[in-house]
């Protein structure tokens, strides 16, 4: 997927950028108050192995809120959203939704799932935005820059300099994802090669590239809404993201891999390709 916005205007693409901040706001007005309480928890059922598949009561509240918003302030706008699906998907801007990325780590009241907002413009997504409501983070970037918002504060976001694999901190969701013998043995070649590897932390590893405290996450069996709102995110934080094979990530998702520096991606690519999809 292409990194051009077919040049929105700066202070278009400002106004936006704003407004995905707001959205973060929006939904965790809906989800603080179910973390670490009565969340409301069902099993989707939507897993093809059977496995649990978890959906809470601030995923789609947080879900519908977004949508309630966005369609006040700007009505003719599209979704696509993990809880409620496709509403309008071809419009010039669409807002793809995850409203808690990381449902299983909210259950287990750990503070490293997110909400997931990125904007499509054109079918491009040019603003990313990763909240994370309970710890007040909220991380948000387009091609003009990207910012960590904390406390009434902000500060840039910069990837860091990491010379290759052997120096590198990792990261993906967890090794059960890789499921497929490729997959897997491409995985682990990766994580052999690194200096550490961390599980668990879903789309906060993302931000935490942006950051420049990890320098490569690396996923498979990902969806629109779990991919998008980090290509903009880190494109303004300059790293990168691509699928397995070095290519910009399509509009379906898939497989994924997100560096801060190119030497560790290039290494970590030539040990994922035989795995790629």
């Amino acid at each position: 997927m292409s990194l051009s916005d077919d040049r929105l205007p700066e202070d278009r693409l400002g106004v936006l950028e704003t407004f995905a901040v707001e959205l973060a706001g929006v939904a965790g007005e809906v989800i603080l108050p179910l973390f670490r309480a009565d969340h409301g928890l069902e099993d989707k059922g939507a897993m093809k192995d059977g496995a649990f598949d978890p959906v809470t009561r601030a995923d789609k509240g947080a879900e519908a809120a977004i949508r309630k918003a966005v369609s006040a302030r700007f009505p003719e706008h599209g979704f696509i959203g993990e809880e409620y699906g496709e509403d309008r998907p071809d419009a010039e801007f669409v807002w793809v939704l995850d409203p808690v990325d990381g449902t299983r780590a909210f259950i287990s009241g750990l503070p490293v799932w997110t909400t997931l907002i990125a904007l499509r413009h054109h079918g491009r997504p040019v603003v990313g935005m990763i909240g994370q409501s309970y710890l007040g983070e909220v991380f948000v970037g387009t091609r003009l820059g990207s910012r960590l918002i904390r406390g009434g504060g902000e500060r840039p976001l910069r990837v860091r300099s990491c010379a290759g694999l052997s120096e590198a901190l990792i990261a993906t969701t967890d090794q059960n994802i890789f499921r497929t013998e490729g997959q897997a043995k491409a995985w682990a070649d990766v994580r052999k090669a690194s200096r550490l590897a961390r599980f668990g932390c879903d789309a906060y590893a993302y931000a935490m590239v942006a950051l420049g405290a990890l320098d490569l996450v690396v996923e498979t069996g990902l969806k629109a809404w779990d991919i998008e709102a980090a290509i903009p995110l880190l494109d303004g934080a300059g790293g990168l993201v691509t699928d397995w094979r070095g290519e910009p990530i399509g509009q379906r998702g898939g497989q994924m891999a997100i560096a801060g520096d190119r030497r560790v991606l290039t290494e970590a690519l030539t040990l994922l390709q035989p795995g790629a999809a």
